[in-house]
């Protein structure tokens, strides 16, 4: 069954599939690393991991990229504030992120190539750009590319729908904008004192990179001039992603990317994420609450990836519960082991269906419908012992089951719940009482000693749970 997902640039559902016949090539807009990804971040992340396991359950190759952007005008501000250097910088916010990708079970990408590993392509590029008479230096010494010359522009966004001005004497000097123009953008920036150290040689004098001209470079040397699909969240379609298929398509004359899959925004409690809100939630910020990864990976595949979601703590406790009922059938039917780095299991058997719900635009709200409709059907079965005398539908049960969590990305312990200490219980219910009080300093105090014992206290609508940390 072919696997079809809605494409930005034609706004039409369309089959996902390897140009070459053999290998689907894809791209996807990794992190700024400047300081730790947020939930909202990794819905991208954790759907783009989605993708790949649908492809490869469905039996097809892939060959996945996603970059590091470790040099912008983030990641030289603020490593210039922490008077560290930019590689020392951003090598510890790779690593931090790498960490939560691991713990949320994301599959490796198969290249993660570095805008700073990149800097010599990036200036060919720029170079191809200026030749081809697409791009020009500007007074200032920095290198704009010429959007006016590039008659498609804006055909992603729908930018060239609205009044647009693509003036030569317009420009966008700033790595991220979001008004709607069509300003002549900058490539290659000239050096200026606020950039210190973070600068490179180039034929137009020092300077660093634009950030939108990283990811084209990127995938001209790894992907080539044409590829299957490019990926990101959907605050890159503009004006990210519109100019890095201007900067590639104006020297190759090329489809860029045959296919663009982007991901609708996360709410947070009903409002939109923001510092200023306080509500912008890392991995460790949820796990203080007394939540998992796999909570978060769960809550963040419960809706439609083209329709923006909300995160809630009580969507939190939904998932927990929705994953319980999955390891409690695991364990039914001994069909919870994942051998480590063994690839993903394709026959799906009497789960068939969930597969399918998904393959569909990749809707993993029905698929997951699908999934707990199966277990209670099956489960119903089980009690009956419809199962009990043939080995071969277990075999076939214990497998599809095994598929699905390796679609999801799902994954259980086998290991018992460990009970808490007298001690640890007892400050767990001081502070549920302090909570309903409404004495905040108090029950934070308390949840700081539990936390200090090694446990997460994580609180529902009407009760408390203590978890292991």
């Amino acid at each position: 069954m072919p696997f079809q997902l809605y494409d930005t640039l034609t706004r039409e559902v369309r089959d996902v599939f390897a140009m070459d016949g053999n290998t689907v090539r894809f791209y996807c807009c990794g992190p700024t690393v400047y300081g730790p990804a947020h939930v909202g971040n990794f819905r991208t992340f954790v759907l783009q991991d989605v993708f790949r396991r649908v492809l490869e359950t469905n039996g097809q190759k892939t060959y996945h990229a996603r970059n590091l952007t470790d040099v912008d005008d983030k990641t030289i501000r603020e490593s210039q504030a922490e008077g560290v250097s930019l590689g020392e910088f951003t090598d510890r916010w790779a690593k931090r992120f790498n960490k939560d990708c691991s713990a949320l079970n994301l599959l490796s990408p198969h290249i993660e190539p570095s805008a700073v590993g990149h800097v010599p392509e990036q200036i060919a590029l720029i170079s191809r750009l200026v030749d081809a008479g697409k791009a020009y230096q500007g007074p200032d010494g920095s290198v704009y590319f010429k959007v006016e010359a590039f008659k498609k522009y804006g055909a992603l966004s729908r930018l060239a729908d609205r009044e647009i001005t693509t003036s030569r004497t317009e420009r966008e000097t700033s790595d991220e904008y979001d008004r709607d123009s069509a300003a002549d953008f900058a490539l290659w920036k000239a050096r200026r004192s606020e950039d210190g150290e973070n600068y490179w040689d180039s034929p137009w004098g020092e300077g660093r990179p634009g950030w939108h001209i990283e990811c084209s470079a990127i995938c001209l040397k790894h992907m080539g001039e044409s590829f299957d699909l490019h990926s990101g969240g959907v605050d890159l379609v503009f004006p990210h992603h519109e100019n890095e298929i201007a900067q590639v398509e104006a020297v190759t004359h090329k489809t860029f990317a045959r296919h663009w899959f982007h991901i609708a925004h996360l709410m947070v409690e009903g409002t939109k994420m923001s510092k200023s809100l306080g509500n912008l939630y890392t991995l460790d910020d949820i796990k203080e609450r007394g939540y998992g990864p796999q909570e978060v990976r769960y809550l963040l595949l419960s809706g439609s990836y083209r329709q923006p979601l909300n995160f809630t703590f009580d969507s939190l406790n939904a998932a927990s519960k929705a994953l319980k009922k999955l390891a409690d059938f695991a364990e039914k039917i001994d069909g919870s082991a994942t051998p480590a780095g063994s690839p993903l299991v394709t026959e799906f058997g009497p789960f068939l269906p969930v597969q399918q719900a998904i393959l569909k635009d990749m809707n993993t709200a029905d698929a997951l419908g699908k999934l707990f409709g199966l277990v209670r059907e099956i489960s119903d079965a089980l009690l009956k012992g419809n199962y009990s005398k043939d080995e071969t539908e277990l075999v076939r049960l214990r497998t599809g089951f095994r598929a699905v969590l390796d679609l999801f990305g799902f994954s259980f312990s086998s290991s018992k719940t460990e009970e808490a200490p007298a001690e640890v219980v007892q400050w767990a219910e001081e502070r549920w009482v302090a909570k309903q009080s409404k004495e905040w300093a108090v029950a934070d105090q308390f949840r700081e000693k539990i936390q200090q014992a090694g446990w997460v206290v994580k609180d529902s609508k009407d009760s408390f749970e203590l978890i292991k940390a």
